[in-house]
Order: C-alpha cells, then sequence, then structure tokens
C-alpha cells in the first residue's frame, strides 16, 4: 500500500510511518500548510493519513482558535478540494480526531455512539470530521480516529518525568477530571486498522480510563516518588488561558466500536503502559 501522511512528522506520524514500513508499505509525508502541493503529492497513493493540526498546548486567544479549528477544517477541505481534480484519487482516508469530540464531563461515559458536545473543542472535532466526510463524496472510505492522551517516549509524557522524578508532581486542579489515554502501540495499532478496512469513528483510548488524580498517583508509583504537590487550577489558567481546559477538564470516553470490530490492545491497564514506557 502507498501511504501519503498529512502532518507525518509529529510524535504519531513517525511511529505509524514506521510500522507502516516495518510491513512493507510505502509512505510519503506532505504538509498541509501547501494544501494543493499535498493534494498533488496524493496522486497514485492509495490512502491517506490526515494527523496535521495547530498544536493546542499553547496560551489560547482568538487567533490561536482561529489557527486551531481552521488548520483541522479549512485545510483539510482545501487539499480534498485539490484531490477532486486528480485522475487517480486513493481509496482510503483516515483522519485524526480527537476524545474532545464529546465534550467534558466528570459523570458521563462516552462511547463512538454518544453525541458531539457544544465547547470549543467540540466544534473544532465536529469540523474536522465533516472535513474528512467530504472524502465520501469523492468515493472513498473515510475513518476518523478520536484520540486520547496518547503516552509515548516522546509527546506529553516526556515533559511530565522531571517534574514527577524530583518528587514535585502532583494532580492537576480538583484531580477528578478523567484522562481516557492510550499507549502509542495501541493508537498505531488502531490507525492501521482503519487503514486495512473500517470506516466510519473509533475512539482510541484504553478500556480502562483514570482521573487525573489516579493518573498521577501512578506515575509517581512507578517512579517511586510521591505526588503530593497539586498544580492549582488558577495557575494554568494564567498560564494557558482557555487553553488550560484541555487539562482541567476532562471525558471517560471507552472504546466500544474499537474492540466490537476485533481490536485487541496490548496495554488496557495504565500502570503496565507506564511499565513499558519507563
Amino acid at each position: 500500500m502507498r501511504v501519503l501522511i498529512l502532518g507525518g512528522s509529529g510524535f504519531v506520524g513517525k511511529h505509524l510511518s514506521d510500522a507502516l514500513r516495518s510491513r512493507g508499505d510505502e509512505v510519503s509525508i506532505a504538509s498541509l500548510r501547501d494544501p494543493q502541493a499535498a493534494s498533488r503529492a496524493a496522486e497514485g497513493c492509495d490512502a491517506i493519513v490526515n494527523l496535521a493540526g495547530e498544536p493546542l498546548g499553547q496560551r489560547w486567544n482568538a487567533q490561536v482558535k482561529r489557527k486551531i479549528l481552521e488548520s483541522r477544517s479549512l485545510l483539510p477541505a482545501a487539499f480534498l478540494d485539490g484531490l477532486a481534480r486528480s485522475v487517480e484519487r486513493p481509496k482510503v482516508y483516515v483522519s485524526a480526531s480527537a476524545v474532545g469530540y464529546y465534550g467534558t464531563s466528570d459523570t458521563t461515559t462516552f462511547t463512538e455512539a454518544s453525541p458531539p458536545g457544544n465547547d470549543f473543542l467540540a466544534q473544532v472535532c465536529t469540523e474536522w470530521e465533516r472535513s474528512a466526510q467530504r472524502a465520501r463524496d469523492l468515493g472513498m472510505r473515510a475513518a476518523c480516529i478520536r484520540t486520547g492522551l496518547a503516552l509515548g517516549r516522546e509527546g506529553a509524557l516526556p515533559r511530565l518525568l522531571p517534574i514527577f522524578k524530583a518528587g514535585t508532581g502532583g494532580k492537576v486542579g480538583s484531580g477528578r477530571q478523567w484522562h481516557s489515554w492510550i499507549h502509542v502501540d495501541d493508537l498505531i495499532g488502531i490507525y492501521l486498522t482503519a487503514l486495512d478496512g473500517i470506516d466510519g469513528a473509533l475512539n482510541a483510548t484504553s478500556p480502562n480510563p483514570v482521573t487525573n488524580e489516579e493518573f498521577t498517583q501512578t506515575l509517581a508509583g512507578v517512579l517511586h516518588r510521591p505526588a503530593a504537590l497539586p498544580v492549582p487550577a488558577f495557575a494554568l489558567r494564567l498560564a494557558l488561558g482557555e487553553g488550560a481546559t484541555v487539562l482541567l477538564e476532562g471525558q471517560r470516553v471507552l472504546p466500544e466500536r474499537t474492540q466490537r470490530e476485533g481490536f485487541s490492545f496490548k496495554f488496557e491497564q495504565l500502570k503496565e503502559a507506564f511499565a513499558d514506557l519507563l
């Protein structure tokens, strides 16, 4: 299979590229900063994986929020418009999405059948997936991978390790917010499953989400360090503005359809995932 990865230079893209090449697929990388050039690069490919998007981990203002939304809606739409003019189009389009699709809640459990929320991130994810559905109009099979907190030796986890190794880690805010997490190996496995024959939405989260307090206590336990210094919510809001909601609010998401389609997780428990990665 010839696969073009949009935004393939990041954490997930590098792992996906390695996994595809290891099984004999051909991989190329393109940027969505130039959608027309990316659509030309897609000619002759069998499948597209879109991982591109403005980073969420920054202080939000009106301009940043606009970039976050447009990078996941207008740029993919422009790419697909360019692809519509191609003679030889791919057959498969797999787009990243996120569990932010469901909105936030401390009490509700979400599955792929749950409706979207109504906050900013839910709006972003809804538009993200709406742009992916345009691939169906071009005769492509389309899948959306609603990803939770991806854990790997790159990404968010290495930024936490110095704090927790020093014994200065702790829960964030109330600690009651849910983290629907996933080991990067399982995340890549879900992408491969979608590429090979699934359409629609798949939740890329472990079957065992945890609260923030459980997450921090488990990480500290694996490192044999205390986790007694909480991060107050106001401090995050000062640093990240509205973007602090990514850390202070969460959702309990289960991969119901993902498992029903036959996907088997290698890392179902958080302690197992940390032990493997650390």
